[in-house]
């Protein structure tokens, strides 16, 4: 029991963030990486409509994985 409560929260800790924080931190960004994709998947069929949304999605999310402590 000991080491399947670890394996939950040894990576948030490496984050300085809880459990909680951490599954908020996440999946905020699966859902931003899921418009990122359906806007691409537009893009690809429609080019005139969201040129750069991905792109600027992306480098929002990577701004804030890289600027985490």
């Amino acid at each position: 029991m000991q080491k399947l409560i670890k394996a939950f929260i040894e990576h948030p800790q490496s984050v300085d963030e809880t459990y909680w924080q951490h599954m908020l931190f996440a999946g905020s960004f699966s859902y931003k990486l899921t418009l990122a994709a359906m806007a691409a998947m537009v893009h690809a069929i429609f080019p005139f409509l969201f040129e750069k949304t991905a792109s600027t999605i992306l480098r929002e999310l990577v701004n804030k994985t890289h600027n985490r402590s």
